[in-house]
């Protein structure tokens, strides 16, 4: 303990658990866990940490957008950069027939290892 540390220590235990590899893992057990955090007391200190520190992040990009928006040329320049890829995209993997078929299968076989079907 330093000695300009005055009081009582506290400390806390780590507990750590195996992931499931099964498909039980979705939202719906990040909501259960979430409510079952808050019957005790440490989780609640660390799951409002984690809340308050996720807003603080949401607000500081969003001032860093604002600041980006204001520089002149920049605002432009992403705009026609959004403009380019929105139009390679809709070339690549809407426009003709046989490209969206590949594409929504490609979709379809992606959610369904996801979701691990």
């Amino acid at each position: 303990q330093a000695p300009w540390f005055q009081g009582r220590m506290r400390s806390r235990g780590v507990v750590a658990r195996a992931a499931q590899d099964s498909s039980e893992a979705s939202s719906g057990s990040v909501v259960k866990y979430v409510k079952s955090s808050f019957n005790t007391t440490e989780d609640i200190f660390a799951l409002a940490g984690i809340g308050f520190a996720a807003i603080a992040a949401f607000w500081a990009s969003m001032m860093l957008i604002g600041v980006i928006d204001k520089l002149p040329v920049l605002p432009l320049f992403f705009e026609l950069i959004g403009i380019a890829v929105a139009w390679w995209f809709i070339y690549g993997n809407l426009l003709f027939k046989p490209d969206r078929e590949k594409f929504l299968e490609n979709i379809k076989s992606s959610v369904s290892r996801i979701l691990g079907q």
